[in-house]
């Protein structure tokens, strides 16, 4: 097991350092460089995905941050999901034979660009992922509890922007009940976070305004700084809530709205079906780009066998080292 500096894991530090992954898998990676480009994920990890509700209230799965979207080499974001893995097996979370584990992602980022993607919504299909989803729903009073005991402030205190967001997004905004800020996440730490909650037909409901900040992709992101075209070009069914109102970024918060992690499985452990999906989502995503199918397939085609096992080992050697840079700069 990797010791913890100051409590740091190297899979927090990976996913709070992205633009040092911008700056890093262009020279680690160079061979991939020449890969299609796609608008992707850009931060996708195995700690990226989770549940949300569509138009028709059905539970939805897959990719639910895109910050980082940005025109990238397809490759990219494969690489990264598989180093996310191996730097979370090396943090003791998972145990996993690390080659099966690209296998599976890329075996499923294959099948879905080869059928032209698919949404995982999790009702007639995917009932394995839906069970998944149950375990990591979050309890409703203790959920509502947390945010309702948030400390309140004032709404005059609260960015005009993000408060017209936020009363916009509700589906009464005279019942509003409370503004409160928040802090959450790894990488977006530091960046401001307002709450709406309100009181609505016998219950609570809550979006939070988060503000937008350009990619650490820099001149590869997309314009403006993030404009989250990626939830509307990718193949899913998307949270109507979700968007950019006066360059704030509005989502409902709820207790089925959760992240669903490889190392919060029940003991019937599914992490191959989990990372078949994952690849699935990222096809999903980089489907979204005009074309992205054949030449993504015919590049997929033309790699050698391991590309993404030894793309992969390198990053996570770049990653991990890194990390211990990091901590003994802060050693007392």
């Amino acid at each position: 097991p990797q010791a913890r500096p100051h409590g740091l894991g190297s899979l927090p530090f990976l996913r709070g350092t992205f633009y040092r992954w911008a700056e890093r898998f262009p020279r680690v990676c160079a061979e991939l460089e020449s890969a299609p480009a796609v608008l992707g994920v850009g931060d996708a990890h195995v700690e990226n995905f989770g549940t949300w509700r569509d138009g028709e209230g059905r539970l939805v799965w897959g990719a639910n941050d895109v910050d980082e979207e940005a025109v990238l080499p397809y490759a990219d974001d494969l690489v990264r999901i598989a180093t996310s893995v191996a730097v979370a097996a090396g943090d003791t979370k998972l145990a996993l034979d690390l080659p099966e584990v690209r296998t599976d992602l890329l075996s499923g980022y294959e099948a879905a660009l080869l059928r032209g993607g698919e949404p995982f919504v999790l009702s007639e299909r995917h009932l394995w992922l839906a069970g998944l989803a149950r375990a990591a729903r979050k309890d409703p009073p203790t959920f509502w509890a947390k945010l309702v005991g948030l400390a309140p402030v004032d709404p005059n205190e609260v960015d005009p922007g993000a408060r017209s967001a936020l009363l916009a997004a509700l589906p009464d905004p005279t019942r509003c009940h409370s503004f409160h800020r928040r802090v959450a996440g790894v990488g977006s730490l530091g960046r401001p976070r307002f709450l709406a909650i309100a009181a609505w037909r016998g219950g609570w409901v809550a979006r939070e305004a988060k503000a937008v900040a350009p990619s650490s992709w820099g001149e590869r992101a997309t314009n403006p700084p993030v404009s989250y075209e990626l939830l509307a070009r990718a193949v899913r069914s998307p949270d109507p809530i979700v968007g950019v109102r006066d360059r704030w970024l509005v989502r409902r918060l709820a207790p089925d709205c959760a992240r669903v992690e490889l190392a919060d499985q029940p003991k019937a452990r599914q992490e191959g079906r989990l990372l078949r999906a994952m690849g699935a989502e990222l096809a999903n995503a980089h489907l979204g780009t005009p074309e992205a199918a054949g030449s993504v397939a015919d590049d997929l085609a033309r790699r050698p066998r391991g590309w993404l096992a030894d793309a992969a080992s390198a990053m996570s050697a770049d990653t991990t080292a890194d990390w211990r840079a990091w901590a003994r700069d802060r050693s007392p």
